[in-house]
């Protein structure tokens, strides 16, 4: 049975992210333009709300894991 669920990369998760935290457009307009559902767009700008701090906290994280926390974070 094929997947239905669509995997978005990092990259692309942060690009529309960071267009719906302008808000220059609203959610359902960004939804429309990228053909991504307006609630997932939502529910990235709360991720990246909740976690932004983390990137900041001065912290030299070293392990491969974190690193690529970070990496998602910033994409989304």
């Amino acid at each position: 049975m094929q997947n239905l669920r669509k995997n978005y990369s990092p990259a692309f998760k942060a690009k529309v992210t960071l267009e719906a935290i302008k808000e220059e457009k609203t959610s359902s307009e960004l939804a429309s333009q990228y053909q991504v559902h307006a609630g997932q767009i939502r529910n990235w700008k709360h991720i990246l709300r909740e976690r932004i701090i983390d990137i900041f906290n001065g912290n030299k994280r070293k392990t491969k894991d974190n690193k690529d926390e970070l990496i998602q974070l910033r994409k989304r």
